[in-house]
């Protein structure tokens, strides 16, 4: 059951087209996975589109004109569109389906360090890093707080911290005031977008902290 969910501005924005795509992604493949995120969309969208239409005066003879011309337009047969397959993964023997907004994500490059794997999927965004990471069954991410802010949506599996238990669909959103040390016992896939680099806060892995930039 999904029991963490982006709030209500967020959803507004993601509705109205100002989220960057490394989070609008985000927000599409959890609204796929969560039917109570999905009708709150369609309560947002049809709200954005009734504020619209009152704001617009609607000159019918302008209307008229663009009927005619939409008409008048000679009709051209359309193309047969063939769907595209829903991207898969593969990992630790385990084949894993993507939720629709991650199908443009092909040929994925995976890199691994102890039970982690990440295969970065988006990297043009100024600052920002989005990926798929992957940890194994028993892993765990050292403790550690964000400079930014850390974005996880999990596709599979589930995993716990400090704060909580999170399954399959739920969305987190955490802050640079957060430290949380992510463990699985079973392993999991998330989709994470973070625009700065972890630091670590407990142990050996403080020896981290000076490559922080080139590892998140």
């Amino acid at each position: 059951m999904i029991k963490h969910h982006p709030n209500e501005e967020l959803l507004a924005q993601y509705c109205r087209g100002e989220l960057p795509f490394s989070l609008s992604i985000a927000l599409s493949a959890h609204i796929e996975m969560c039917p109570e995120c999905k009708a709150k969309e369609q309560r947002i969208v049809a709200s954005q589109a009734q504020q619209t239409w009152n704001g617009e005066q609607v000159e019918l003879a302008d209307f008229g004109d663009m009927l005619q011309g939409i008409l008048a337009t000679p009709v051209t047969k359309s193309k047969k569109i063939v769907a595209k397959q829903d991207t898969q993964v593969l990992i630790e023997g385990k084949q894993i389906t993507l939720p629709h907004a991650f199908r443009s994500f092909e040929h994925l490059k995976w890199t691994g360090f102890g039970a982690i794997s990440r295969a970065r999927v988006i990297s043009d965004e100024e600052n920002v890093r989005a990926s798929l990471l992957h940890i194994k069954e028993g892993g765990e991410i050292p403790q550690h707080q964000h400079k930014g802010y850390e974005l996880t949506l999990l596709l599979d599996g589930s995993f716990t911290d400090e704060h909580g238990t999170y399954s399959k669909g739920d969305f987190m959103l955490l802050s640079g005031e957060i430290n949380h040390s992510p463990k699985t016992d079973k392993g999991c896939l998330c989709y994470t977008v973070q625009d700065a680099p972890l630091h670590f806060i407990s142990g050996m892995s403080k020896v981290l902290n000076p490559l922080g930039k080139f590892i998140y």
